[in-house]
């Protein structure tokens, strides 16, 4: 293998991107365009949920439980009612997603320490928030109904209540306020770096193909590992400038928690790089048009970094036959591996499987393109 013939053709590469806006956009614009749109649009949390009320009380009682809501940092007090149209028309156009109907006797039979309901009505067309929802209520609820008891009791026989409680005092490990943002960034990065870089290689070899220079270089002295490996060089070095972008955008703008090594993050994202863009490089070698590879590495990266990499829904809750396929996105992986160093700096022996499964991924795509590459060119 010739060193300056690698070097010639990753030179030619280089002034391609250089002097083609659309690749410099799509190697850098877009990862830091789509890297700033999900890190600010995509959220776990559910807080502040709109809430309508419809008091039809109004006592001391009932004013009580409304502040336990609209004192709650979960849920944001909309408007108040006193009919079920108003509530209709609020969760219809999602100006309220819960609603909180507390009845005329409410306050009488709370006084006279009598068993009492409120009613709930929750938007269900979204059931993640509508059950995020149900709990906070719930919560909120029981806590108003603990007063209540330890108020009567205190009443009854003129001293305070000792009331036997099992006390729970949790410790979040790792992601102490349980931000979403500090487990959804890691992930995002690895997406995006699928997607970009087997988007980014899956023009390369197509394009010779379809402007008529690949017979030229055929023709040179070049070897197949040589042209290869020459093209994989400038998208190599875009992809870790991608990195270093988003490591930069998470610290500074995103506030995300590096706790790991920043060598071991960089080192085995080159891993997972050389395999993404060794999948650009096959599905180039195959296609031989730069549509139909655009569109296949799309399909091929996208969809199943996005669905089935755990980097939204966690795999865990699949469906088994799902589960067994994910196993054969190397997404799911390096999603795993970044999560692991950004938020519990864990070292190489505890991912020491997806390492070893990134690396033979890499090895076995880049060694199938350049096979593949030699029996096209025979």
């Amino acid at each position: 293998m010739n060193f300056q013939r690698i070097k010639a053709v990753a030179k030619k590469e280089f002034l391609h991107v250089f002097r083609d806006p659309r690749s410099l956009g799509m190697g850098i614009a877009i990862p830091m365009l789509l890297l700033f749109l999900f890190g600010y649009a995509l959220t776990l949390d559910v807080d502040r949920v709109p809430l309508i009320v419809w008091d039809q009380s109004n006592t001391q009682a009932s004013r009580d439980l409304v502040s336990r809501f609209s004192g709650s940092r979960y849920f944001s007090l909309r408007d108040r009612t006193d009919n079920y149209r108003d509530i209709v028309q609020a969760i219809d156009t999602r100006d309220a997603i819960i609603a909180l109907v507390i009845p005329t006797d409410f306050g009488r039979r709370v006084d006279s320490g009598r068993e009492t309901s409120v009613q709930v009505i929750l938007d269900g067309s979204d059931p993640n928030t509508a059950a995020f929802a149900l709990g906070y209520a719930r919560n909120a609820i029981a806590g108003f109904s603990r007063d209540i008891v330890v108020r009567q009791i205190r009443r009854n026989t003129g001293r305070e209540p000792r009331l036997a409680q099992l006390e729970v005092k949790p410790r979040v490990w790792f992601n102490t306020d349980m931000v979403s943002k500090n487990y959804i960034f890691p992930g995002l990065i690895a997406v995006i770096m699928m997607i970009i870089a087997a988007l980014l290689t899956s023009l390369t070899i197509a394009r010779e193909w379809e402007t008529g220079t690949m017979e030229q270089l055929i023709s040179t002295p070049l070897k197949g590992p040589e042209l290869i490996l020459g093209k994989l060089i400038p998208y190599f070095t875009i992809g870790i400038l991608d990195l270093v972008l988003s490591v930069l955008v998470g610290e500074f703008i995103f506030e995300i928690p590096l706790r790991g090594s920043l060598p071991l993050l960089f080192g085995l994202s080159v891993i997972f790089l050389v395999g993404a863009l060794s999948l650009g490089i096959l599905i180039s070698i195959v296609t031989k048009s730069q549509l139909v590879a655009s569109q296949l590495a799309l399909v091929v990266t996208m969809l199943p970094a996005f669905l089935l990499s755990g980097f939204i829904f966690p795999i865990e809750t699949m469906p088994a036959p799902i589960q067994v396929i994910t196993h054969i996105v190397t997404a799911r992986y390096f999603v795993i591996i970044l999560r692991g160093i950004y938020l519990k700096d864990v070292g190489l022996g505890v991912m020491a499987g997806q390492v070893g499964l990134l690396a033979v991924f890499a090895v076995v795509v880049l060694a199938l393109s350049i096979r593949k590459f030699r029996k096209k060119i025979e």
